[in-house]
Parts: C-alpha cells; sequence; structure tokens
C-alpha cells in the first residue's frame, strides 16, 4: 500500500528496522533538545504529515527499549492518527523515571504502526447473548 508523506524534518522517513518489524521507528524533529524530568511530558514534533486511506488509522506506539531502559513511554498509547488528519504528527512522550532524559533531534522516539480499521453501527437492545463467561472480568480467572 502507497500512503502519502510530506517530511520537514529532514531525517529519514519512518522505517522497519527488521523484515518482520509490523512498526516503524519515527524520529524527533527539534530545533534544539527538549529535558524532559521526572515525570514531566511533552509533545515532540516529527515533521511528518501523512494522508491515509479512508478505513486506515496510523498507531503511535512506545519503542519498548526506550520503555525499559530509560522509562520513557507515551502518555496516550496508542495514539490515533485518523484518516482525514492533515496536520503535523506529534508524540506526547512522558519520562517515567526518576532521572531527566534528553530528546535530541534525529532521536527514534516512537513506533507507527498502520492499521486497517472497521467503523461499526450500532444495534440497541434490551439483552446481549449469554455465555459461559457472562460479565465475569477484571481478573475473575485468577491472578496466576
Amino acid at each position: 500500500m502507497k500512503v502519502k508523506i510530506i517530511n520537514r524534518s529532514g531525517h529519514e522517513l519512518p522505517t522497519y528496522e527488521t523484515p518482520s518489524s509490523a512498526g516503524m521507528d519515527v524520529r524527533a524533529s527539534l530545533k534544539e533538545p527538549v529535558t524532559l524530568m521526572p515525570m514531566q511530558r511533552a509533545l515532540i514534533p516529527t515533521g511528518l504529515y501523512i494522508q491515509l486511506p479512508h478505513g486506515y488509522e496510523c498507531q503511535i506506539r512506545p519503542r519498548s527499549g526506550l520503555a525499559l531502559k530509560k522509562g520513557i513511554s507515551l502518555v496516550n498509547t496508542p495514539g490515533t492518527v485518523d484518516a482525514d488528519y492533515r496536520g503535523e504528527i506529534g508524540v506526547i512522550l512522558i519520562n517515567l523515571s526518576d532521572e531527566p532524559f534528553v530528546v535530541n533531534d534525529g532521536e527514534r522516539i516512537c513506533q507507527m504502526v498502520i492499521k486497517e480499521y472497521t467503523r461499526v453501527d450500532w444495534e440497541p437492545v434490551e439483552r446481549l447473548d449469554e455465555t459461559v463467561r457472562g460479565d465475569g472480568g477484571f481478573g475473575h480467572t485468577g491472578v496466576n
């Protein structure tokens, strides 16, 4: 599938790092470094603008290495870029560690996954079909 993209960052386009990667790494597009203090969040620009086909979304997800090694994640994960959005993609990073973290221009800050989705039409009813599980949830099968 071809997806139109404008890249104002000057960095390479989002890339799949391995042949079986589902997500493409996205880079920060900054005029100067941004320091995130512990528990601080910031909107980090990417310089990317995309045009997705109708019926698709772009999901923005954390990078597992940054999350594990540096405590850096996304506030709204996954973030969604809708097919009709034409503005710059921004990423809301948060520092969940106890040390400052510096985001540099060109640094890989998140992953982008393009997904097809289905829209629904609601059918209001008085009852739902019965299942073995019923309304059991939130640990009803145990924690082990």
